[in-house]
């Protein structure tokens, strides 16, 4: 700590990434990132880039990027907001529209960030306990007493359990006054986007990202689609931000990957496979998975401590995630990688677990 730090920063408890470990010969299973390569269009796209036009200022409205979005969504431009990876959009959201005198409700197994903002923007955030499932009750949020916003991941995170559209529209009808954000960073692996439902719901933000399911987790691009309104209050605090968030590359390479629907489909197909064939592999080993329709799994040993696990695949060169927190401390996630990278996994663990 320094002198010289603000109140705000000596008691901030900033957000922890996943590891990136420079290994040789590593097996990657820690961070969600996609197996496959981006979109050869995208890619082409961002060759293209490359050159005089880099002296010159991105479009700030990102008119091209937005345009894409909403022509595949079937939604206006208005309704898009577009930023630097899904988080800038998020913490944008946080404060322009999740910050009020009644507290923000999110689960209490969720994604970390969401304390992280409400300690950096002074919002009061209450934890909702998942069941014993580890799913999502959208009773425990229509039946809280005092509620300013909503927020929660779809599918979760790190459990991988999708909530159905129809719950989510029985909250928003039962929550009309108060903004809910659908945090969408892993819906194109399983679930079905509650964009859908935004036309209907002036209250409700769907937020999702690039880097998952489009492989563009280097290049940040993030977006919300929302009532107009709700899409001003972003870009009012944006604009008072940085005016400029994404690049000329990240506003062509991300166009071009929402553009390429057939490769996106194609790819995305590809990661469920390999997901259900792990799961089926896992569960043959003894292990309890529980349902994702995310591109990880969510599994723990009824025999095995998850941190001597863990420490077992990573003295083998294959990193997973293990949180050691309440509730989840037997549990690890493991993203799904190529089908040679859960090979690799499947061996480590029979040799650990002996045959």
């Amino acid at each position: 700590m320094s002198q010289f730090w603000s109140d705000l920063v000596a008691g901030l408890t900033p957000y922890v990434p996943g590891e990136q470990p420079k290994l040789p010969n590593l097996v990657k299973l820690n961070t969600n990132e996609n197996p496959y390569p981006p979109s050869p269009r995208a890619l082409e796209a961002l060759r293209g880039e490359i050159g005089e036009g880099l002296r010159l200022y991105p479009d700030p409205e990102a008119c091209r990027l937005k345009a894409a979005i909403a022509s595949y969504y079937q939604v206006t431009p208005s309704q898009v907001f577009v930023g630097n990876g899904s988080d800038e959009v998020l913490a944008h959201a946080f404060l322009g529209l999740l910050k009020h005198d009644a507290p923000l409700l999110f689960p209490d197994i969720s994604y970390s960030f969401y304390p992280v903002y409400c300690g950096l923007y002074g919002i009061d955030g209450r934890s909702v306990p998942l069941n014993e499932q580890f799913e999502i009750c959208v009773d425990d949020y229509l039946n809280a007493p005092n509620c300013g916003a909503i927020i929660f991941p779809n599918p979760n995170a790190p459990t991988g359990r999708l909530l159905p559209l129809a719950e989510i529209e029985r909250l928003l009808d039962g929550k009309p006054d108060v903004v809910v954000v659908v945090d969408e960073a892993y819906i194109d692996f399983g679930g079905k986007t509650a964009i859908a439902l935004v036309d209907r719901h002036p209250n409700l933000l769907v937020v999702q990202t690039l880097s998952k399911s489009r492989s563009l987790a280097g290049l940040r691009v993030g977006f919300a689609v929302g009532h107009a309104d709700l899409i001003e209050a972003l870009e009012r605090v944006k604009n008072s931000f940085n005016s400029y968030p994404l690049d000329r590359l990240a506003i062509a390479g991300a166009a071009a990957a929402i553009e390429d629907r057939a490769y996106f489909e194609a790819t995305c197909q590809a990661v469920i496979n390999s997901r259900e064939q792990l799961v089926g592999d896992m569960t043959a080993l003894g292990f309890n998975v529980l349902p994702s329709a995310a591109n990880f799994i969510f599994a723990r040993h009824p025999g095995q401590d998850a941190g001597d696990l863990a420490a077992a695949l990573r003295a083998r060169n294959i990193i997973v995630r293990h949180f050691r927190q309440p509730r989840i401390e037997q549990y690890l996630r493991i993203t799904i990688g190529s089908d040679a990278q859960c090979a690799a996994l499947v061996a480590a663990l029979r040799e650990i677990l002996g045959g």
